[in-house]
């Protein structure tokens, strides 16, 4: 390829992006992701897929589609593999550049510290001698390692992480799932302004500049002398119709005996008891109270109203320390070191009913613990959950295609909550932009049957809440 400086009417020439090992057992798809750009496989690329192939985890899953996917592109296509094989065709379109694989031995010289037995050194060797060989090309490796991309750096090669998977650049800009109205909002929006009243809600129907950006179920409010607690009930265009809350911070309207001690609290409830809403998401950090409401809440609706047969748990068992080995007993048995967080709840719950001494509390531990199953992610595949209340927590620890599986097992009458605190990520690979949660939250917003809230203040102990500050 021609060096010299192209004119300035020229459309300066695609990127070539060498991908590492890591990022195709990530997302096997990443080959598609690169739109109009060339994408290179280098031949250890290749090797370490294959060694990675074995297994039931998710990792090796993705490595032998990663190479079912390259062998299909290969074998399907009429293109001569040294020229580059077009993706247009296999991708459907997404992707417009070609796939080149090695098909010839790179002796490159690396600087003498470099082991070149190390399949990553080796990796990097491919993109130096491709950066030599096509030098008014950018060549970029693309890699999940950040050992990798430092070293690459460190020998004048371009290197970047793969963002295709990230759902946001900055988890700060996502959905929290409420928002606080201006004080000059109604003076904006009171032009041919609609109010009623319905089963002890009152609706309003505003139209203004505020209305065309507010999404199904968000919540709304506004503090001052007539403070107003609101959801947005309906959307059409620039009109939106607004429905006062239920007020569960009143003792009167508790839950199994618990109050909302917060303007957030009171959102999340209004969300768990809502019959209509079959799909939530609780963000928030340790303390704000995410358990709690949601055992809360189930328990009411599968013993008191009956609207659930049963509540089933699950959470990703991704130990904070060391592994402690293999546990005894049955799957219940099994996860029940997992769950401490559910028998912290329960002992809460129980409490907060305050009857019939010891005895009438042991029996009704006996038939709240008979309603609540505990199950392991590991066996969801193929099951249908019909009227049930499903917990999913720590969800933040779960990939996208494994939050799929998961809330795709929700059959008639099927509730499902996910709880997660997306600081808390402890999965290799996972960031909070990459998570499964922050994911579910961006893609259901909006829908008429889900809701979102971000829980912002602790609730559990003074002292919770200054380590959560402070640590």
């Amino acid at each position: 390829m021609n060096a010299r400086r192209a004119p300035k009417s020229v459309i300066p020439a695609t990127k070539l992006f060498v991908l590492d090992t890591n990022v195709l057992m990530h997302d096997p798809t990443s080959l598609y992701r690169f739109e109009e750009h060339d994408v290179y496989v280098p031949i250890m690329t290749l090797e370490e897929l294959d060694a990675n192939k074995k297994g039931m985890s998710e990792v090796a899953r993705n490595a032998r589609q990663a190479s079912r996917m390259m062998d299909e592109i290969v074998s399907s296509s009429p293109d001569d593999i040294h020229e580059g094989i077009a993706l247009t065709g296999p991708s459907r379109e997404l992707a417009s550049g070609r796939l080149f694989l090695q098909t010839e031995a790179i002796s490159m010289a690396l600087p003498a510290a470099l082991p070149t037995a190390k399949g990553d050194n080796q990796i990097l060797a491919v993109v130096m001698h491709l950066a030599e060989k096509f030098p008014g090309r950018l060549v970029i490796l693309v890699s999940k390692d950040i050992n990798m991309r430092i070293k690459a750096r460190a020998l004048g090669i371009a290197a970047q992480d793969y963002f295709n998977d990230k759902v946001l650049e900055d988890t700060d800009l996502l959905y929290t799932g409420s928002l606080e109205l201006a004080a000059d909002f109604w003076d904006n929006h009171a032009k041919g302004m609609e109010s009623w009243k319905q089963d002890g809600r009152t609706y309003y129907r505003v139209k203004g500049p505020l209305s065309g950006s507010l999404l199904r179920n968000e919540f709304v409010y506004q503090e001052g002398e007539t403070p107003l607690q609101a959801w947005v009930k309906e959307t059409s265009g620039a009109t939106v119709v607004l429905e006062t809350l239920i007020d569960f911070t009143h003792n009167k309207n508790n839950v199994w005996g618990i109050t909302a001690r917060n303007r957030e609290q009171n959102f999340a409830m209004n969300l768990l008891m809502n019959p209509d809403i079959d799909f939530i998401t609780l963000l928030g950090q340790a303390g704000t109270g995410k358990t709690l409401l949601t055992l809360a809440a189930g328990l009411t609706q599968v013993l008191e109203t009956k609207k659930y047969s049963e509540i089933i748990m699950t959470r990703v068992t991704v130990p904070v320390g060391e592994d402690i080995g293999f546990l005894p007993g049955t799957e219940e048995e099994k996860m029940a070191p997992w769950m401490g967080a559910l028998e912290d709840n329960l002992d809460v719950l129980n409490g907060s009913t305050g009857e019939g001494g010891e005895w009438g509390r042991a029996a009704t531990r006996d038939l709240i613990r008979s309603r609540i199953k505990i199950k392991s992610l590991n066996f969801m595949r193929g099951r249908t959950f019909i009227n049930k209340f499903l917990i999913i927590d720590e969800a933040q620890n779960l990939t996208p295609k494994q939050m799929k599986t998961l809330i795709t097992r929700a059959g008639p009458g099927t509730k499902v909550v996910c709880l997660g605190n997306i600081a808390q990520i402890d999965t290799p690979y996972l960031t909070e932009g990459s998570s499964g949660l922050t994911f579910v939250v961006d893609r259901f917003k909006g829908w008429a049957h889900s809701g979102h809230i971000t829980l912002q203040r602790g609730e559990r102990s003074r002292l919770a809440d200054h380590a959560a500050e402070v640590l």
